[in-house]
C-alpha cells in the first residue's frame, strides 16, 4: 500500500503556529491563575478559637399580622446557647454525631477527597450527585465562618479553611466546637442548651436513644422538629443514628435493640413572645418550603400576613371557652377555627387548638391543617353537583330505609355466596319521613337522601366539584364509596373553609392565601399578594342556590330547631354542620358574602364525644361568626333563579313525585288553567303512579328521555321497594288521582272580563303639589272582585303596600328620587288573585 506524502504549504504552517501559540497562552494563563491561587489559600488565615466566638451574626425573620405592626414572632429573639467544654459532654452524644455526620471524622485532615471531587463536578460541570457529604469540620465553617450564598469560591474557602483547621486543632477541639455551635431547632443553639430544652438534662446525662434523637436533628432542625408534624421522620433519622452507631462498634447489639425500643419523652415546648402559634408556625412552613431553612432562619425576612390579629385573639378566647366547656358537658377536649376572606382567598384567623402549650391535649398539633373526616359539612359539594347537573332544589327523593350494596337484597341481608357488608344508612335521629324535597333533605341533613344524591350525581363529578372548589384530599377515587357522603373521606379544616367561601363568592375560588409581602433584609420584595378576580370554579346560579338553602332557618328547624346555635339575627348566613360516627368529629362550617368559618370540636385521640356538630362546635362557630360581623360589611345574599321550564324538566325534578303525567287546574275554580289564570292559583296535579326516581330519570342522562328499562339500573330494586311499601300504606293520606279526576271545564273565574281595572284618583296629573306636604294616594276599582292590596312605585322605585281602604300617604319631600315631574305606578290584587296595574304622574313645586 502506497502511503500518501502530506503536503505541508504555506498556509497550512501558519495555521499550526497559530495553534501553538494559542496553547501557550493558555498554558501561562493556567499558571498564572493556578499560581494566584496557591498564594490565596496561602494568605487564608487559620481560624483560632477566638475566630468561633466572632462568629457571623444572624439575622432574624420577624412575622407580623396583617397590619404590619404586631409583632407575632421574631424567629430568633432569644437565640439560646450555653457553651460547655469537651469533658462535659457525654460520650453517647459524640459517639452519635460521629456516626450520622462523619464517619471518618477521626481519620480524615477535614475533608474528604471523594466527597470534594464530588462536589467539583456538580459545582463545574453539573454531574455526579453533588452536595453532602460535608465533614463535621466543614460544617462548623459553614455554621460560624462563611455566609450561605452558594457559589465555588465559597465551597473552596470552605475546603481550604477545614484543612487548616484540622491541621492546627485537635478533633476533640473541632467536635466540641461543633456540638457548642450546631443548631437544634428554633432558637437552641448548642448540645447543652438540647438537652435542657428537650430532656432538662445536661449533656453528660443523654441515654444513647436520646442521643440519636438529637444528632439527628440538625440535618433540618425545622423539618425533624419534635414538636412539629414530621415526628415520623424523627424516628426514622434516630434509628439511622442507632443504626450507624452499631456499625462503628460505637454501641453493641444489646444497646441497639434497647435504645431503638426505649420510651423517649420530649418536654412540651416553651416559646416566649409568640403570637397565633399554629399559624406563625403554618407560615414558617410555607417560607422554608418556598425559600429554604437557611433563609428563613438567618436571613432577616420581614413577613405581612394576612392574619388579622383582632379576630385571632378574639377567636382564641372563644375557642378555648367554648372547649373547656365541651369537655365538661360532652367530652370534647379540643377545638379548632379558621375564617377566611372569600373574596381575596387571605386566612384571617387560624386556630389549630384550644391551647397551643397544653400538652395534655397535644395542643401544638395543628388540628386546621389535620385530616379528619367532615360528616355531613360534605354534603353541600355532592347538591352542587346534582343542581349542576339539572336537579333542582324542589327535587324529590324518597326518605326510607334503602339498601345500597347490590350484593344484598333489598332488606339488608346478604346474598348467597357474597362475602360483601351491606350498607343502610341511618339518618341521625333513627327516623325516616318519606319524600322530601332536595332543599330540605340538605337543609335538615338527612342521610339517605344524601347517599342516593351522591349515586345520581355520580363520585367521579362530585369529586372533581369538590376538588375544583378547594379539597385537596380526596384524590384517590378507588378508595370511597358511598358513604363518602356523609363524611367517608377526609379533609382539613382549613380546605373546607375555603371551599365553602366559593360558595360565599358566587362560585368564584380563590386559593388561600398566608402572606400579603415578604421582604428580605435589604428590605427587596420578594413576594406581595396581588388581587385577582378568581377563577369560576362553579356556575353562580349552583353557588345561590346552596347559600339560599343553607341561610333560611325555617328549612332546618325540623332537625335543628327554632333558636339553634346556627341562627345569627340579623344577618343572613349560610351554615352546615357534620357530625362523623360515634361524634368523633363535630364540625361547623358557615359563611356570608364577606366572611368564611369554619370550627371543628372534638378529640385528638377520637375519643367519642356524647353530642355531634351544632352542639359541640355550634357555639364556638356562632359566637366568633357574631364577632366577626361587627366589624365587617353587612351583605346579602343575591337570590338564586330557580325557574325552570315545565317543558324540559321532568315533574319529579320539579317537585311532583305523585307521578310523570300532570294537569295543571286553577285552584279556586277547580277548573284547567287557561292564559288567564294567575300563577298564584295555578296547581300542577299528577295523574298518581308512584314510583322511585329511578323509573323516571337516567341518571347519566338527567334532563333527557326517562329509561326504557328502569330495572337496567342497579340500584333501581332496591330504591323502589321501600317506596311500594311505603306508598301502600300512606296512599289515604295523599289521595289518589286518576284521569277520571281531570276537570272537563276551564276556568271561569279568571277571564279577560273579570280583570281588575283600577285607577289612580289622587294625586292626579294636572295639579302641582307642595314637596313638603303629605299627599294620600287612592285608587278606584270598578272590576268584579274586591280588592285585596295594592303596591306602590315611585318612580320604579318600591314605596310601600297597602290594604283597605287602599290609601297611601307619602311626603314627596323625602323620597330620594324626588323629581320635578313623577311617576306612580300601582300594582293591585283582588280576592282571588287578579293582577292589574295603573299609572300617573304628579308634578312638584
Amino acid at each position: 500500500m502506497i502511503k500518501k506524502k502530506l503536503k505541508i504549504t504555506e498556509k497550512n504552517l501558519k495555521k499550526i503556529k497559530l495553534t501553538k501559540h494559542i496553547l501557550y497562552f493558555l498554558a501561562g494563563a493556567f499558571l498564572f491563575f493556578f499560581a494566584l491561587g496557591i498564594i490565596w489559600v496561602a494568605t487564608l488565615k487559620a481560624p483560632d478559637y477566638n475566630s468561633f466566638v466572632e462568629r457571623k451574626i444572624i439575622n432574624s425573620t420577624k412575622i407580623y399580622d396583617r397590619t404590619g405592626e404586631v409583632l407575632l414572632y421574631d424567629i430568633h429573639q432569644d437565640e439560646r446557647r450555653t457553651n460547655i467544654p469537651f469533658e462535659s459532654m457525654g460520650v453517647n452524644i459524640k459517639n452519635a454525631t460521629v456516626a450520622i455526620e462523619d464517619a471518618e471524622f477521626y481519620n480524615h485532615s477535614g475533608v474528604r477527597i471523594r466527597s470534594t471531587v464530588r462536589a467539583v463536578l456538580s459545582n463545574i460541570f453539573h454531574v455526579g450527585i453533588g452536595g453532602g457529604g460535608s465533614t463535621i469540620t466543614q460544617q462548623l465553617v459553614k455554621n460560624t465562618l462563611l455566609n450561605s450564598k452558594k457559589s465555588l469560591v465559597r465551597k473552596v474557602k470552605e475546603w481550604v479553611l477545614a484543612v487548616k483547621i484540622d491541621a492546627s486543632m485537635s478533633k476533640e477541639k473541632i467536635l466540641e466546637l461543633y456540638l457548642n455551635e450546631v443548631p437544634y431547632g428554633g432558637t437552641v443553639y448548642g448540645i447543652e442548651e438540647a438537652s435542657k430544652t428537650y430532656f432538662d438534662k445536661h449533656a453528660s446525662e443523654l441515654s444513647i436513644a436520646e442521643s440519636a434523637y438529637l444528632a439527628g436533628i440538625p440535618q433540618s432542625p425545622s423539618y425533624l422538629s419534635p414538636y412539629g408534624k414530621h415526628t415520623d421522620k424523627l424516628e426514622d433519622r434516630k434509628n439511622l443514628v442507632l443504626y450507624k452507631m452499631q456499625e462503628l462498634n460505637f454501641i453493641t447489639k444489646e444497646e441497639y435493640d434497647l435504645a431503638k425500643s426505649e420510651p423517649v419523652a420530649f418536654l412540651p415546648q416553651e416559646l416566649k413572645g409568640l403570637k397565633a402559634p399554629h399559624f406563625v408556625f403554618f407560615i414558617k412552613d410555607y417560607l422554608e418550603e418556598k425559600y429554604g431553612i437557611d433563609i428563613v432562619e438567618k436571613g432577616g425576612l420581614k413577613v405581612t400576613t394576612t392574619l388579622d390579629y383582632n379576630l385571632q385573639e378574639k377567636g382564641e378566647e372563644i375557642t378555648k371557652e367554648e372547649a373547656l366547656k365541651n369537655e365538661k358537658d360532652w367530652n370534647g377536649k379540643n377545638a379548632s377555627l379558621v375564617a377566611i376572606d372569600p373574596k381575596t382567598g387571605q386566612i384571617l384567623t387560624m386556630i389549630g387548638s384550644r391551647d397551643y402549650f397544653d400538652k395534655t391535649i397535644d395542643g401544638n398539633f395543628n388540628v386546621a391543617t389535620a385530616k379528619r373526616q367532615p360528616g355531613s359539612s360534605f354534603k353541600p359539594f355532592i347538591y352542587a353537583t346534582a343542581f349542576n347537573k339539572g336537579f333542582t332544589p324542589d327535587t324529590v327523593l324518597f326518605d326510607l330505609p334503602t339498601e345500597f350494596q347490590t350484593t344484598c337484597n333489598a332488606y339488608g341481608k346478604a346474598m348467597t355466596g357474597s362475602q360483601s357488608d351491606c350498607y343502610m344508612p341511618q339518618n341521625y335521629d333513627g327516623k325516616t319521613v318519606g319524600p322530601i324535597s332536595l332543599r330540605n333533605a340538605l337543609a335538615q341533613s338527612r342521610n339517605i337522601p344524601a347517599v342516593k344524591l351522591f349515586y345520581l350525581a355520580g363520585m367521579r363529578d362530585s369529586l372533581k366539584t369538590a376538588e375544583d372548589m378547594g379539597i385537596s384530599t380526596l384524590s384517590d377515587i378507588s378508595r370511597y364509596g358511598l358513604t363518602l357522603v356523609i363524611g367517608g373521606g377526609e379533609v382539613t379544616l382549613l380546605d373546607i373553609t375555603s371551599a365553602y367561601g366559593v360558595f360565599a363568592n358566587d362560585g368564584i375560588k380563590n386559593n388561600y392565601t398566608s402572606i400579603l409581602k415578604v421582604e428580605d433584609a435589604e428590605g427587596n420584595i420578594l413576594e406581595e399578594f396581588e388581587i385577582n378576580k378568581g377563577r369560576e370554579v362553579l356556575p353562580k346560579n349552583t353557588a345561590l342556590i346552596i347559600s339560599d338553602i343553607l341561610q333560611k332557618n325555617e328549612n332546618r328547624i325540623p332537625t335543628f330547631g327554632v333558636n339553634s346555635p346556627l341562627v345569627v339575627p340579623g344577618y343572613e348566613v349560610a351554615v352546615k354542620t357534620g357530625t362523623t360516627n360515634n361524634n368523633k368529629d363535630a364540625w361547623t362550617i358557615g359563611y356570608t358574602p364577606s366572611i368564611s368559618v369554619g370550627v371543628w370540636a372534638g378529640n385528638n385521640d377520637n375519643k367519642p364525644m356524647k353530642k355531634g356538630g351544632s352542639a359541640v362546635a355550634g357555639p364556638i362557630w356562632n359566637r366568633f361568626i357574631k364577632e366577626a360581623l361587627k366589624v365587617l360589611p353587612s351583605e346579602n345574599f343575591e337570590r338564586p333563579n330557580l325557574e325552570v321550564d315545565p317543558t324540559k324538566v321532568k315533574p319529579i325534578l320539579r317537585g311532583i313525585w305523585q307521578g310523570n303525567e300532570t294537569f295543571i287546574k286553577d285552584k279556586i275554580s277547580g277548573g284547567l288553567a287557561t292564559e288567564f289564570t294567575p300563577v298564584e292559583t295555578k296547581q300542577e296535579v299528577a295523574i298518581t303512579n308512584v314510583h322511585t326516581i329511578l323509573y323516571w330519570v337516567n341518571k347519566n342522562d338527567i334532563l333527557g328521555p326517562s329509561p326504557s328499562n328502569p330495572s337496567d339500573d342497579s340500584q333501581f330494586e332496591h330504591w323502589e321497594i321501600p317506596v311500594q311499601s311505603w306508598w301502600e300504606k300512606n296512599k289515604y293520606k295523599y289521595g289518589v288521582t286518576t284521569e277520571a279526576n281531570i276537570p272537563t271545564w276551564s276556568d271561569s273565574i279568571h277571564t279577560n272580563t273579570s280583570v281588575s281595572n283600577i285607577s289612580v284618583v289622587e294625586p292626579n296629573s294636572t295639579d302641582t303639589y307642595l314637596a313638603d306636604k303629605i299627599i294620600y294616594l287612592k285608587v278606584n276599582n270598578t272590576g268584579p272582585y274586591p280588592l285585596k292590596k295594592i303596591d306602590v312605585f315611585i318612580n320604579d322605585v318600591f314605596l310601600g303596600t297597602a290594604n283597605y281602604p287602599f290609601t297611601f300617604p307619602f311626603v314627596p319631600s323625602e323620597l330620594d328620587n324626588l323629581r320635578n315631574e313623577n311617576q306612580i305606578k300601582v300594582i293591585s290584587y283582588d280576592t282571588v288573585s287578579n293582577r292589574s296595574e295603573a299609572y300617573t304622574i304628579f308634578r312638584v313645586e
